[in-house]
């Protein structure tokens, strides 16, 4: 999938490898937050969207 549009809910690969969900998008669509997908754990940012990889957009990757 394309990194362009990573939004709240997506799981997603950064630039470093790590997986994680996108929890927010914050000052008008120029940082991105970031946490782990499971576990908790401490959240990071990224002002660079173009370094995510989308995994699954939101709901797919979710489990009923």
């Amino acid at each position: 999938m394309t990194a362009a549009g990573a939004w709240v809910g997506d799981l997603v690969r950064d630039g470093s490898g790590r997986r994680a969900i996108v929890t927010d998008v914050r000052a008008r669509g120029t940082v991105w937050v970031l946490r782990p997908p499971v576990g908790g754990g401490p959240h990071w940012e990224t002002g660079d969207p173009d370094t995510l990889e989308i995994i699954a957009r939101r709901g797919v990757h979710d489990s009923p």
